[in-house]
């Protein structure tokens, strides 16, 4: 069960990412000006670049930022957890 949970939690952001560009390509243009950044993003910080995505359409200000570096938390937790995880 800690298996699947874990396969859940880092693939189901990248598939989110992944599905999210293949139906709307228009709204990642916006979101970013050059390719290499969602790549990026997909690889390291999937949960952030999914809600930056979200926020960024009409700039990212007030309580998008709080929605980031929430992103961001669960990003860093997710591979601090699996690191001490590991320590055994």
């Amino acid at each position: 069960m800690c298996l699947f949970i874990t396969i859940l939690l880092l693939a189901g952001p990248r598939a989110g990412i992944l599905i999210w560009w293949l139906l709307d390509r228009a709204l990642w243009g916006q979101a970013f000006s050059r390719f290499l950044w969602p790549v990026l993003g997909f690889l390291f910080l999937p949960w952030t670049t999914l809600v930056y995505v979200y926020v960024s359409t009409g700039g990212v200000m007030g309580l998008e930022w709080v929605w980031l570096a929430l992103a961001l938390f669960i990003d860093i937790s997710s591979y601090a957890g699996s690191g001490y995880a590991h320590l055994d």
